[in-house]
């Protein structure tokens, strides 16, 4: 168990969840908070998979992030739908791409709702 090193993840993963709600409150793009979301998630998982000692692969995958994760504890499973849906938001808001996002703001307040409940799950798992 590395509870230090994970700890560190936790508290940048916190930053960013921080940073995306007070965005998306402020009605700024939600281009940014999208991948505010992503990051933070990314981190969490990453976090999570650092306190089980797990070898930390250099990736933004978020579904090979939970896959990870649902090998140490199953209840991670249930969030591979919407893990799907924010990776796409990430890679739309990461890159120029030649057609603008087609996410709404409605859906990214779905993800961060999705996000939080994923955290909650996190920090029940380290405690």
């Amino acid at each position: 168990m590395n509870k230090n090193e994970a700890n560190r993840w936790f508290e940048r993963a916190q930053k960013d969840i921080e940073d995306a709600e007070l965005l998306l409150k402020e009605s700024r793009t939600v281009e940014n908070v999208a991948l505010l979301i992503q990051q933070a998630i990314e981190k969490y998982l990453k976090g999570f998979l650092i306190y089980h000692d797990c070898e930390l692969e250099k990736i933004h995958d978020l579904i090979t992030l939970i896959n990870y994760a649902s090998k140490i504890d199953i209840s991670f499973e249930e969030f591979v739908p919407s893990l799907r849906m924010i990776t796409n938001f990430y890679f739309e808001s990461r890159y120029p791409i030649a057609y603008e996002p087609e996410y709404t703001k409605e859906e990214i307040r779905k993800s961060l709702k999705e996000a939080k409940k994923l955290i909650a799950l996190v920090k029940e798992k380290v405690k």
